[in-house]
């Protein structure tokens, strides 16, 4: 069955999720520090100093907004996420984050995409300048990417992350 063909795929993503937690975050499993706040999205982008910074971080909102059809909502005090998706960790414990989320950082604009990009080689080849983490994207300024390719690697990911948890 189709189920049980992803479940080497819901592994891989706990396990990348547990190891992000851990080693980023330094919160143990379940106990996630970046929670959504009430905060204001505009308020929050409004308040980037950087001109340029704050006109890519205003692309990115209108792109992952048209792909995940959500309302974007502030998660803890610098990520901007987009609708919202539950996984389990081996212990059974559950803990949310966003279907995909950006934050604008003052080195450079993160973007979280999970599950990661191990299946993405050719489009993240096509991208132009950028690094990438175990789920992060990290690019300086937009204007170094290819932003065609930029939206269709955000909508796979976001069709890749619903398949993995539904």
């Amino acid at each position: 069955p189709a189920a049980c063909q992803a479940m080497p795929a819901m592994r891989q993503l706990k396990s990348v999720w547990y190891d992000y937690i851990l080693e980023v975050r330094g919160a143990p499993m379940g106990e996630a520090k970046t929670r959504p706040t009430k905060a204001s999205v505009t308020g929050f982008l409004k308040g980037i100093p950087d001109e340029r910074q704050r006109r890519d971080a205003l692309t990115i909102l209108a792109m992952i907004r048209d792909l995940t059809k959500a309302r974007p909502e502030m998660w803890g005090a610098n990520i901007v996420g987009f609708g919202r998706y539950r996984y389990t960790y081996a212990d059974g414990t559950q803990a949310e984050w966003p279907i995909a989320a950006f934050s604008p950082r003052k080195r450079e604009l993160t973007l979280y995409l999970t599950p990661g990009f191990t299946r993405y080689g050719e489009l993240l080849e096509k991208l132009g300048k950028h690094k990438t983490g175990k789920t992060c994207l990290y690019i300086k300024k937009l204007e170094d990417v290819h932003l065609p390719t930029l939206k269709t690697l955000i909508r796979k990911s976001i069709i890749d992350l619903k398949r993995l948890t539904t």
